[in-house]
């Protein structure tokens, strides 16, 4: 009796295990690994100025002026690679013109609000981006300009303050347009407001972070 339930598992254990061929038979299915998340690049933006102020002594940027209008394409133009997402940084100055006898004189004071505008070509507004500052001394200045006949041949004018100014552009969008909408400043000379083809503020340093946009295949 006891050998006949021995038999019998065993004869149970054979019928359920599957034989070397039926697992030679059998494929594993794998999932497809997941798609590389694209990664973003970082570069310097090509540029063209309407007006250039020239290049930072202690930067080494090139600065640009940022003149006001309602046209884009007499703004600075910064064209971008294509690209499915985007982000434009760069710095915005105010625009002083230093005179050291007026520093000594006690009349060096002077205060700025600039405003400018980021647009399509088309003048879809993206953003804008403001500076304020207040000068007082030579140390107040961000940087001086190579190419003039003051000290150490440098220009009188030269970016004051600096902000840092950060916009989206969206995947169809190849160009855009900074464009100068509010300038309030009070200096010796008295008071001044943007008039259009009139530099509003300065710029330097642009750089855009995109993701690229997959290559068409033929």
């Amino acid at each position: 009796m006891h050998r006949s339930i021995v038999c019998l598992v065993m004869v149970c254990v054979l019928a359920a295990t599957p034989s070397m061929a039926e697992q030679r038979g059998r494929t594993t299915t794998r999932k497809p690994a997941p798609a590389p998340k694209p990664v973003p690049k970082i570069e310097p933006a090509d540029v063209t100025c309407p007006e250039q102020l020239g290049t930072g002594l202690k930067t080494k940027q090139l600065f640009c002026f940022v003149l006001a209008g309602r046209d884009p394409s007499e703004g600075v133009i910064i064209r971008l690679p294509p690209h499915t997402q985007a982000t434009v940084t760069f710095d915005l100055h105010n625009r002083h013109t230093y005179s050291e006898e007026e520093v000594r004189a006690g009349r060096g004071f002077a205060r700025y609000t600039a405003v400018i505008g980021v647009l399509t070509m088309t003048g879809t507004l993206l953003g804008r981006g403001a500076v304020q500052n207040e000068f007082r001394t030579a140390r107040d200045l961000y940087d001086r300009i190579t190419g003039g006949a003051g000290p150490g041949g440098t220009k009188a004018v030269a970016p004051l303050g600096r902000e840092q100014v950060s916009v989206d552009v969206p995947g169809n969008v190849d160009q855009i347009s900074l464009l100068g909408e509010l300038l309030e400043s009070t200096t010796s000379a008295g008071r001044e407001v943007a008039t259009p083809g009139r530099p509003v503020a300065i710029v330097s340093n642009v750089q855009v972070e995109y993701v690229p946009a997959p290559v068409k295949k033929r």
